[in-house]
């Protein structure tokens, strides 16, 4: 039979036992525990660090919206931007040469007009094209600048007359058009509300346009009327110079007619005092 003391070292050997059981599955078990731990914080930092990005690339894209004033207009609407700056273009230029040539102080009075309405109109252009980030030209285009020159070939009348008709009609109507157009067809909310408040404008340059050129008309018609009266001034005056030489006709008349009634009366006399000779001689 086992010796109290024999017990205790068999009790003591099964404790270890265990103890080192239990130490091999706590080794086997807890880094796992601790592999697992970095590569839950490693997925937290990498979300983290994606966020960031994400919103870095937020904040630039919202930066570079905020430099160009937006969003850009379509191609469509970024021409419409450039015809009307052109044709804003064309009239101030034309304008600005009409107030040193013409010769009529009203065909004068409308082209400062025209410089100063497309003036405004052009800096109102220029500020919606640079919150769309779209460059606007400098000068007319090709169609417009060969206008220009026909018209620095001319003066006087001749140069007043084509001035109202190029610029101040022909003119004004194609920018009417394009100005509808764009009012009706444009994408862009600011253009078409740009387009719709320009339009009134451009319709009051045509009725002027239309009343200037009939100012021109009339006068140069009551210019042309004056010679006509000044003319038939002349054959008024002609016509009591032929009474005068009807009258010495009715007078050269009544002289012949005087005298040969005269000479009839004469041959008369004579037949008479020849009958009473006769008369006597028988007698």
């Amino acid at each position: 039979m086992p010796t109290p003391h024999f017990r205790s070292q068999i009790a003591a050997a099964v404790l270890g036992l265990l103890g080192t059981a239990f130490l091999v599955h706590s080794l086997s078990v807890h880094p796992q525990d601790k592999g697992d731990a970095p590569s839950a914080t490693q997925s937290k930092e990498s979300s983290s660090g994606a966020s960031s990005g994400a919103s870095t690339k937020q904040g630039g894209a919202a930066g570079a919206a905020s430099d160009t004033g937006g969003a850009k207009v379509s191609q469509t609407d970024e021409r419409m931007l450039k015809q009307l700056a052109e044709s804003n273009l064309a009239e101030i230029s034309v304008g600005k040469i009409a107030q040193d040539k013409a010769q009529s102080d009203e065909v004068k009075s409308f082209a400062k007009k025209m410089v100063d309405d497309h003036t405004k109109a052009l800096d109102d252009l220029k500020q919606l094209a640079q919150a769309k980030g779209v460059t606007l030209p400098t000068e007319p285009d090709k169609q417009h600048m060969a206008m220009e020159k026909k018209l620095q070939a001319l003066s006087g009348d001749k140069f007043d007359k084509q001035y109202m008709q190029q610029a101040g009609e022909r003119a004004h109507k194609e920018t009417h058009r394009l100005l509808q157009r764009a009012s009706s067809r444009a994408e862009d909310t600011d253009l078409k509300n740009y387009a719709s408040k320009t339009l009134s404008v451009v319709e009051s340059h045509q009725q002027m346009a239309k009343d200037t050129t009939r100012n021109l008309k009339s006068t140069a018609e009551g210019k042309s009327g004056g010679g006509t009266g000044s003319a038939g001034g002349k054959g008024k005056t002609e016509s009591p110079s032929e009474g005068k030489s009807g009258s010495g006709e009715t007078s050269s008349g009544a002289s012949s007619g005087a005298s040969s009634e005269s000479s009839s009366g004469k041959s008369a006399g004579e037949e008479s005092s020849g009958a009473s000779g006769a008369s006597g001689t028988s007698r």
